[in-house]
């Protein structure tokens, strides 16, 4: 039998200086092939030759062997590696590791865990550490496995003088193999013994008695020197089999007279040299648990101990083999638990007031769930969420991985009619759709939704959270500052501002040798071109790697970049609404050397770093997508991107955490993702790729996915469709379009709807004509969802104004205009219960084969798919192109970018151009005044008419409302 580990240790040992031996960390690698493994051929019974040549037979003259141990042995051997074979085969990658952590040099248990780990196709890991390590250093080692992802079992192999509270209850749980930890215990002792780890060195002992053909019931069962978690646990499983049990340390004076008295009994530890064996009467079965880790020897090997029952025999092999099944068992639960299940979920439950309070005290009055706890309910693992304070999450994208395999939900977009300036409430809606399915229903679902941006927050619009009793909470923090994402992508994009800038000026004032000789430096000695400095000399055509080796002409393609600052089309960027920021002039300073230009700020969620995120699925690809970014052309018309200008990996870097969705929750307590924002106006407008794809994997194919476009069906749903699906490869199941008494009166003729001023009496008494007029405008975004073959269910979220009347008309309307269903929603009032309604028409609706389609063939010429967009969803007659435009246009194709989609930056309040057109405008021509190029988001977006890519201030913001009690630290006025 192959003795590589504790070859290896021998070895170490010899070449260690004197002194404490070091540590040692050594991976053992079993698998069932039996070869590169740390086994030899001998198996189990070489291992158990080995053992009883070394430690001497536990059996005495006249006792009779043991009832076929070594087929029990391997008989749980073979079962866990056809198990463990299994689910390899299911998930591939899945590799479950063990790890033992030792303290002193017993080599033999050290092969008796290779051995049987080998034949189960277990991977193991052996920690060593010295005999005579403390307590800290220990836990220290507990602390590193704990958080390991690689590893799936840990189990202690310690002196019984080392094991404490503190070191036990160091191991998580799940990971407890031997089931020492306190959680471990409790489980078993409540009667719970399937959902945790049961002592293997106890269960050995059940074995042992029950394949050797004893009855337990009624028999007298004595423990002696057992300590701590087995003594509990032997307890436990014995009087569950009707035994009476009893427990007794070495020098108990009774000792002699409880010897006398028991039917068997079980060693665990080894026997004082000063016990007599005539204590223990004949007949009476031995079994002994004690193994001196630190000596190698096993306990049985004290002086004249004999079994003269049936059975006189260790327990360690065997319990090592049930420690493997242990593991195997917790990786098939794990993966048991993967599969699709309904959410053990704790909904909190809402106590609805009337008159309905403003939005934060609804949000405060509401205590929400611990993140963690959220995560674990939805079955996240410990190591998949980084948590930011007590209520909100970061999720790690390995989640994807893991879940790989799972099928996905139902997949759910919330659009709405073309809305006044308060809004129609769709974010309102996904949340009380959201509540109504999870906490009502008991279905799993998610809300997906963007991050608001802090320009609107602060200026007209005002949180984004949903309102009344459907929304996300603490609203607070989701409307300020969220976990930074926002903030870096600010940073990023700046930093690229940045950049371009500076290029042109060090272009600008040096010769070709000295720019090349900056850009590529000698640094310590050494002159070497970075790894983005390569990715360019490829692009270049140039393959050399030594710097000293490039030609004048080489040199000098490779270090200038020839901006033509005119076609710059990348702007700074700031979270904050401010029109004198929309034009700038920069470069004004001395140090500058003259050079300016006429610049602007864009608000941030507008950046094209906002896109990226919102469309990526995985790091790497965030990372090309930012490479490619395109930020000007040179003076020969070639595009110049992130990449050319090496900060693509610095970029990298600043988004490495935001690329990670954020977990928050409902008020009643269901999961929310908040991911990215984009503008549906100014850009896709719609929250993140991976959030959607973690979410429909974690509902499950029964669950539902629940994400919200922006604005009106128009303008966000049509790139969701157009944009995001291509994207993703996600196919969506349903619409629901959200439509309000209040809209639809605008568009049939009512007065203008204005922010901070009071509403008219036309929208707050009952007029059903201005409705039915209205409803146009909702027939023709019913028409635009139709266009994609998704179906739609009508949300009509009610107001308190509403009349029964109004909302039976709209109902009636809408079924007649080709809706699947449509239903007045009560969530804001009442919550998810108020839904319960439209998320049953939903659950109805996606039960049909969806025939999704896109609305253009990306190959088309850019200007056909914009005028595709422009008659067959906003019913304009034709498109104008500026010179501009067209100039744009005729460049991006000649650059190659021509089979990108289109993503339109258009007014939201009006299917045309004409803010002030209500309804469903008609014979009208769509300008468009300029086009833009996301390149690294995969895109092109022509600006129709005259876009602002930065909102303004109103004469009264919304700041003015907004105050911290400096007492309680509590927001006042938010929303």
């Amino acid at each position: 039998m192959s003795a590589r580990l504790p070859l290896v240790l021998r070895q170490l040992g010899r070449l260690q200086p004197p002194g404490p031996p070091r540590r040692l960390r050594e991976l053992c690698l079993a698998s069932s092939g039996g070869g590169g493994g740390c086994g030899g051929g001998e198996g189990l019974l070489g291992q158990r030759r080995l053992r009883d040549t070394q430690a001497g037979s536990s059996r005495g003259p006249g006792s009779r062997a043991p009832p076929a141990r070594d087929s029990i042995v391997r008989d749980i051997i073979q079962n866990s590696k056809e198990v463990l074979s299994l689910l390899q085969g299911k998930n591939p990658a899945f590799k479950p590791v063990l790890a033992i952590i030792q303290a002193g040099d017993d080599n033999l248990m050290q092969e008796v865990n290779q051995n049987l780990a080998e034949e189960a196709g277990l991977n193991i890991t052996h920690i060593c550490l010295p005999a005579d390590s403390s307590e800290d250093e220990i836990i220290d080692e507990i602390l590193k496995i704990n958080e390991d992802t690689r590893i799936h079992g840990l189990a202690l192999q310690i002196s019984e003088t080392s094991f404490s509270n503190k070191i036990l209850n160091a191991l998580k749980p799940e990971k407890d193999v031997d089931g020492v930890t306190d959680v471990n215990l409790g489980k078993l002792v409540r009667g719970d013994a399937h959902e945790c780890f049961v002592s293997p060195v106890a269960r050995a002992v059940i074995e042992l008695l029950e394949k050797s053909g004893v009855n337990l019931d009624g028999k007298k069962i004595l423990v002696i020197g057992a300590h701590g978690s087995l003594e509990a646990t032997l307890q436990c499983l014995f009087q569950r089999k009707g035994s009476m049990t009893m427990s007794s340390q070495w020098k108990t004076p009774q000792l002699q007279s409880k010897l006398h008295e028991a039917d068997i009994v079980i060693l665990g530890s080894p026997k004082p040299e000063e016990i007599p064996l005539s204590w223990i009467q004949p007949g009476t079965t031995v079994l002994n648990c004690s193994h001196d880790f630190l000596s190698g020897k096993l306990g049985c090997s004290s002086p004249g101990v004999h079994g003269t029952g049936p059975i006189a025999e260790d327990v360690s092999l065997l319990a090592a083999a049930l420690r493997i099944q242990n593991m195997v068992s917790s990786r098939r639960r794990w993966f048991r638990e993967q599969q699709y299940r309904r959410w053990r979920l704790h909904c909190l439950k809402l106590q609805p007031l009337s008159p309905v309070p403003s939005d934060i005290e609804i949000s405060r009055a509401q205590t929400p769930k611990a993140v963690d706890i959220l995560a674990k309910e939805i079955g996240l693992l410990a190591d998949e969420i980084e948590i930011y304070g007590k209520s909100k999450a970061k999720v790690r994208l390995s989640l994807l991985e893991r879940l790989k395999d799972q099928a996905d939900g139902k997949y759910v977009l919330v659009a709405g009619i073309t809305p006044t300036p308060l809004g129609e409430g769709k974010s309102t809606v996904t949340i009380g759709l959201v509540q109504a399915l999870t906490a009502h229903l008991n279905v799993n679902s998610f809300a997906c939704l963007r991050q608001p941006s802090q320009g609107p927050t602060f200026g007209v619009k005002g949180g984004a959270a949903g309102g009344g009793y459907a929304q996300v909470i603490p609203m607070e923090e989701f409307n300020l500052h969220l976990t930074g994402d926002i903030h870096a992508i600010t940073a990023a994009n700046n930093l690229l501002a940045a950049a371009i800038d500076t290029r042109i000026l060090h272009e600008n004032t040096q010769t070709d040798k000295a720019l090349y000789n900056r850009l590529v430096a000698s640094v310590n000695g050494v002159r070497e071109f970075s790894k983005i400095q390569l990715a360019r000399l490829k692009k270049l055509g140039i393959n050399k790697t030594d710097p000293s080796a490039l030609t004048e002409e080489e040199m000098r393609k490779f270090a200038r970049l020839d901006i033509d600052p005119s076609t710059i089309t990348w702007q700074r960027v700031m979270d904050t609404n401010d029109r004198f920021l929309r034009k700038i002039t920069i470069g004004q300073g001395n140090t500058e050397k003259g050079f300016s230009r006429q610049a602007q700020f864009d608000i941030a969620v507008a950046s094209e770093v906002m896109a990226v995120l919102a469309l990526t699925d995985s790091l790497t690809d965030m990372k090309e997508r930012l490479g490619r970014m395109v930020v000007a052309s040179d003076r020969n018309g070639q595009p110049v991107t992130t990449g050319d200008l090496g900060v693509t990996g610095a970029l990298t870097v600043l988004m490495k955490d935001a690329i990670k969705p954020n977990l928050m929750q409902t008020l009643e307590g269901t999961p929310v993702f908040v991911h990215a924002g984009p503008f549906a106006n100014i850009a896709h407008g719609n929250s993140s790729v991976l959030a959607d794809k973690i979410a429909l994997k974690l509902v499950g194919e029964e669950g539902y996915v629940v994400t919200e476009a922006g604005f009106g069906a128009d303008i966000g749903m049509e790139k969701f469709f157009n944009i995001k699906c291509r994207a993703s490869g996600l196919v969506p199941s349903v619409v629901v379009l959200v439509a309000t008494v209040r809209a639809l009166k605008m568009h049939g003729g009512g007065p203008s709807v204005t922010a901070g001023v009071p509403l008219k009496k036309e929208y707050t008494e009952e007029n059903l004509q201005l409705v039915a007029d209205g409803c146009c405008n909702l027939e023709k975004q019913i028409q635009i969802a139709q266009l994609f073959g998704v179906p739609v269910v009508v949300a009509l979220n009610v107001f308190r104004t509403d009349t029964r009347a109004e909302i039976d008309l709209v109902c009636e309307l809408a079924k007649r205009a080709g809706a699947f269903n449509a239903v007045p929603c009560y969530h804001w009032s009442i919550g998810g219960k108020g839904s319960v309604d439209l998320a049953q028409a939903v659950r109805e609706a996606a039960s049909k084969k969806s025939r999704f389609q896109f609305l253009y063939d990306v190959q088309l010429p850019i200007v056909e798919k914009i005028r595709t967009i422009a008659q067959a969803v906003y019913g304009a007659e034709d498109i104008e192109l500026s010179p501009e435009a067209q100039s744009k246009i005729d460049r991006y194709t000649e650059q190659g970018f021509g089979n990108l989609p289109i993503c339109m930056a258009k007014t939201h309040l009006s299917l045309s151009h004409q803010p002030d057109k209500k309804g469903v405008p008609k014979d009208f021509v769509l300008p468009i005044s300029d086009v833009r190029a996301s390149i690294g988001a995969g895109f092109i977006y022509p600006l129709v008419g005259t876009m602002s890519t930065m909102p303004g201030l109103p004469t009264r913001p919304c700041f003015y409302d907004i105050d911290l009690d400096t007492e309680t630290e509590q927001v006042k006025g938010l929303f």
